[in-house]
């Protein structure tokens, strides 16, 4: 079993992915003020690299170059960069609450971009208190840090693969800020029909889409597990065997899963998980009705040219 399949206990790991996802959401909600919009809510996503979770370039708001956030994972650091070459870091330990970091990150912000404000307000989590008076997230266990990050790099990485010989329109690989998951999503080239006002629908629901991701446990589904499903999903979605046999359609979440704990210790995790991910997607353009040679590209045909 490879190192970056490691054992995920929630509820153990639970304080430092609270607090992490607090801090992952003081970055997302920069990126939402700076970057300019695009489809689906694409400016508001991080990305998962060696350090931990980034922004992308960022406009500086005084029109001086372009701010960078970072969550290093491995000094245990907020960085704000700023093309130039200036950078602040903000210690995230030893047990430093979430309101402390926020207040010093966004006063680096302005020290080296210029001026910005956010809405503090935590999204689509259980907890309400705003970022920069958040006092009660503030575990940060560097054992859980690592155990956590080895394998959200893992399942990065099969989302990477999965979507690398898509034909179609695809996101990158996303942090998404909200649900503190990673996840890419393929898209066939046709409208959906929206029935939410909820901002977030609005935005991001308005294209015919399958989403795999990959989340390290949450208060809804308190695993480990890579996820999938189809929008809009016509009846009968649910009802597919796919590959491997632990995988299952949760009625609850209204997606097929594949449990973490499930494949870590298998013979290859990551074939096992990439198996998980294209038979759900193969499902998907299938039932879905896409263009076949959309379906055909997720298995590689036509390959890249050589």
């Amino acid at each position: 079993m490879s190192r970056g399949w490691p054992e995920l206990p929630y509820d153990a790991l639970q304080p430092t992915l609270d607090t992490l996802h607090a801090h992952t959401q003081v970055l997302g909600k920069l990126s939402a003020a700076l970057a300019p919009p695009e489809p689906q809510l694409q400016h508001t996503a991080l990305r998962l690299t060696a350090r931990g979770w980034e922004t992308l370039p960022l406009p500086a708001p005084d029109g001086s170059g372009a701010v960078v956030l970072a969550l290093d994972l491995h000094t245990h650091e907020a960085v704000v960069e700023h093309s130039e070459g200036r950078v602040r870091r903000i210690a995230l330990t030893p047990d430093r609450p979430v309101g402390a970091v926020t207040r010093e990150v966004l006063l680096a912000v302005r020290d080296l971009g210029g001026p910005v404000e956010i809405n503090p307000t935590p999204q689509e989590v259980p907890w309400t208190t705003p970022l920069d008076e958040d006092d009660e997230h503030a575990t940060l266990d560097p054992r859980h840090v690592e155990a956590y990050f080895a394998a959200a790099t893992s399942a990065s990485q099969v989302l990477a693969a999965l979507r690398a010989p898509y034909r179609g329109r695809s996101t990158p690989v996303n942090a998404w800020w909200g649900a503190f998951d990673l996840a890419v999503g393929l898209f066939s080239g046709r409208p959906a029909e929206v029935s939410s006002t909820d901002f977030i629908m609005r935005n991001s629901m308005d294209a015919e889409q399958v989403a795999v991701g990959w989340w390290p446990g949450d208060a809804h589904y308190t695993r480990a597990a890579f996820w999938a499903y189809a929008h809009p999903a016509p009846e009968g979605f649910a009802n597919a065997t796919l590959s491997p046999d632990a995988a299952h359609w949760d009625a609850n979440l209204g997606e097929f899963i594949l449990d973490w704990e499930d494949i870590r210790t298998g013979p290859d995790p990551h074939r096992a998980a990439l198996d998980f991910a294209r038979s759900a997607v193969l499902h998907a353009c299938d039932v879905c009705g896409w263009d076949t040679r959309l379906t055909a590209s997720v298995e590689g045909d036509p390959p890249p040219l050589a």
